[in-house]
């Protein structure tokens, strides 16, 4: 009897381990990508046997997204360098007699061409814009990327870098991580936007974690905590302390935040918890019936024009 149960103890602990192992290749996947591949991001690559049980053991390669878009209107390209050392690229459009300038971030694994839609609406409504990448991402250096924790100084580099260009009046926007990681470098650091655009920022990195399970069909727990955990390791961080919902409540400045109802990857109590927690006094909650995580202004062009404009607009 006392044999059989401390087999079975031996075998818990093993698995245990093995899991543990296993969560760590998925961690450092979401975290890292490799080198641009064009042949990655064009070709689907043959599924065999082999290949299904090595993404399940070790995750799934992922690849910096190439940039093949550029401006419509006339731009500079820039380098900065974050508080932490790492160079970031950046694309700067002036627009004439402008009424302030817009500082865009993009989501994860995407670059700064993923938000030229939205920089294009910002210039017709008659403003100058910023687009970063993130580090590790698009033309940007850097080997890992955080979920927002470290790419908070990315944010600080930017708006640092727009207010050397004597603009008073930045404003933010931000989709995804890059909603989430302008939260949490309002929190961070001493700076101070006219406005803040936020469009489905995840309430904690735990719950963006909880949906990627979901997408890959696994049981929340105990992947998720043990997958935050393995990623917060790995990148020396703390990962359970990236919390957007937390950041809200030091947040002053006038929010939009939009969020839309088919959205599979930010639930709805998220989006609420975050509005609910904003300390500011002029803050808005717009919800887009026909979209999901994705472009709101590409999916529902006019609604997101009319919102944004008035918002802007709005003294």
């Amino acid at each position: 009897m006392k044999k059989g149960l401390k087999r079975i103890g031996y075998c818990l602990v093993v698995l245990f381990l093995l899991l543990n192992i296993v969560i760590s290749f998925h961690a450092y996947k979401f975290t890292h990508f490799f080198k641009k591949n064009e042949e990655a991001t064009t070709k689907v690559k043959q599924v065999t046997k082999p290949s299904v049980i090595g993404t399940i053991f070790f995750g799934i390669d992922a690849y910096k997204l190439p940039i093949h878009d550029t401006p419509n209107h006339a731009y500079k390209t820039f380098t900065i360098t974050s508080s932490d050392g790492i160079p970031l690229e950046g694309w700067y459009i002036p627009c004439k007699d402008a009424k302030g300038t817009v500082i865009l971030f993009h989501g994860h694994g995407g670059n700064k061409a993923g938000v030229l839609e939205e920089a294009d609406a910002f210039y017709k409504l008659g403003y100058t814009t910023c687009l970063i990448d993130f580090r590790n991402h698009g033309n940007s250096e850097g080997t890992s990327c955080t979920i927002g924790y470290k790419e908070s100084a990315d944010v600080k580099a930017a708006y640092d870098y727009v207010q050397s260009t004597g603009e008073k009046k930045i404003i933010l926007y931000g989709i995804s991580m890059g909603a989430a990681t302008i939260m949490k470098s309002m929190v961070d650091y001493d700076i101070h936007p006219d406005k803040l655009i936020l469009e489905m920022p995840f309430a904690s990195l735990m719950d963006a974690v909880k949906s990627r399970m979901k997408m890959m069909g696994l049981p929340e727990q105990p992947f998720s905590t043990l997958l935050t955990f393995w990623g917060g390791t790995e990148n020396g961080i703390w990962a359970f302390g990236n919390k957007p919902s937390e950041f809200a409540k030091k947040i002053k400045a006038p929010v939009l935040l939009q969020w839309g109802k088919k959205d599979f990857r930010v639930k709805s109590f998220e989006t609420e918890l975050i509005y609910a927690n904003l300390a500011s006094a002029q803050k808005q909650l717009v919800e887009y019936d026909s979209s999901g995580h994705e472009s709101l202004l590409h999916n529902e062009h006019d609604k997101w024009v009319k919102t944004v404009s008035s918002f802007l607009e709005t003294q």
